[in-house]
């Protein structure tokens, strides 16, 4: 049954059925050879989907497309080149500063990608070349998932069951600190080797200040979200639809997003929503006949022959996530392996915000690598770059995050100090 199912899914992948078909048609496979009733299909589907917790990532994306639309990100921009000023490559670390800042408010790093491109584009390719601008997007734009609010966070808790979506927020400030300063400090490397230009804008507290002004309501809005869902006042789903409200309400204050605007942001989250939607369902019949099969019982026993370590432990499932996040998207990951590698860790004795931190860190880092990167596609598409054109400028990018990963992989206090100090 399990064997029928994982080279039905090899063949729909390898002959270009999407992932979420190929998870279907896979489970499909996996039932009929097992003889279970087709009739289970609709009702897992189905359970699998009618959760409550799940609204919000739908809420999260529309959330990210209102401000896209309404300006607000481009404030968050302005901001981010007010702040750094006239430095050799400048705009790039500006790039980076604006990811860290979008990063809190939208939750996912394809939306922050689109939003990064489309802005910054022009000035970009202008000052480093295409291939470089995309690059540079496509690697910021990974500190999304990470830096709260997180969509992808919010998956893992609900497949975890065992962690709470707060404690999981909270736990990626740091590493997506660390991940944000050292791209920094890779871009201002690159820009002094490359010699590329020094930025037009000069530093100035009087323009800080007007961009301070303009975006301080932008900027209060993870504050208000991210403090909160960390301190009870609401859940993960009822801090989703706060920042729906929010970014509605600013983007007509401000008169940058105008009610016209509403309808095409709503169908492109729909959308995105009902990829994320058919992506659950469908894998849902994949992790029924894995647990039928008590595959993470009999991957859990090996694994525990081969080491009792649970730092060993941890490093083989980080390589095995590098492994799968090549050829397959996040989400899909998130669906088949959770449930699997969750209850495994935590027999281990492993934290479960520190784990669950790195899964979500790890399957992030697929983003930009070919030939499935999510990033990848949206910045070729924007710069009209191929991949193959861009693995010269993004392996710098892909190196360094993975070592950040590492790092935080060997120092789990990075993980696990500001969960624990708010009671996590």
């Amino acid at each position: 049954m399990i064997t029928a199912t994982v080279i039905a899914f090899i063949f729909f992948s390898l002959t270009g059925v999407p992932i979420a078909f190929a998870l279907g048609l896979s489970g499909m496979a996996g039932i009929l050879v097992g003889g279970f009733p087709m009739v289970q299909i609709s009702g897992k589907i189905v359970y699998s989907i009618d959760n409550f917790p799940l609204m919000s990532i739908p809420l999260f994306i529309l959330a990210g497309e209102l401000m896209s639309r309404g300006g607000i990100m481009q404030r968050i921009i302005d901001l981010a080149n007010a702040l750094v000023g006239r430095i050799r490559g400048g705009l790039g670390v500006a790039t980076v500063v604006a990811a860290m800042g979008i990063s809190g408010v939208s939750g996912t790093a394809v939306s922050d990608a689109a939003a990064l491109g489309s802005s910054l584009g022009p000035a970009l390719s202008k000052a480093y070349g295409r291939s470089f601008g995309a690059s540079l997007v496509a690697s910021a734009s990974n500190l999304g998932p990470i830096i709260p609010p997180s969509a992808g966070m919010i998956l893992y808790a609900f497949l975890a069951e065992d962690v709470s979506v707060g404690g999981l927020f909270i736990s990626g400030i740091v590493p997506g600190l660390i991940l944000g300063f050292a791209t920094i400090l890779l871009v201002l490397y690159l820009s002094h080797r490359r010699q590329y230009a020094i930025s037009e804008i000069p530093f100035s507290f009087r323009n800080l200040l007007q961009k301070l002004w303009r975006g301080w309501a932008v900027l209060l809005m993870p504050f208000i979200v991210i403090g909160g869902i960390v301190g009870g006042a609401f859940t993960a789903t009822e801090g989703a639809a706060i920042a729906v409200a929010y970014a509605l309400l600013v983007g007509l204050i401000t008169r940058e997003l105008k009610l016209s605007d509403v309808p095409p942001a709503l169908l492109k989250a729909a959308i995105t929503t009902a990829i994320v939607g058919a992506l659950i369902g469908f894998a849902s019949q994949v992790t029924y006949l894995f647990t039928a099969e008590m595959v993470g019982v009999a991957i859990g026993e090996w694994i525990q022959s081969v080491t009792t370590s649970p730092q060993i432990f941890v490093f083989l499932v980080m390589v095995l996530l590098i492994l799968v996040g090549i050829p397959i998207e996040a989400n899909a990951s998130f669906i088949m392996l959770v449930p699997i590698l969750a209850p495994i860790a935590s027999q281990y004795g492993i934290d479960p915000i520190y784990f669950g931190l790195l899964f979500v860190f790890n399957i992030t880092l697929g983003g930009i690598t070919p030939p499935v990167g999510a990033q990848l596609f949206v910045v070729s598409s924007i710069w009209r770059v191929s991949m193959g054109e861009m693995m010269a400028d993004l392996m710098p990018f892909i190196i360094l995050q993975y070592g950040v990963m590492f790092l935080i992989m060997l120092f789990p206090g990075l993980v696990t100090f500001l969960p624990r100090l708010l009671g996590y």
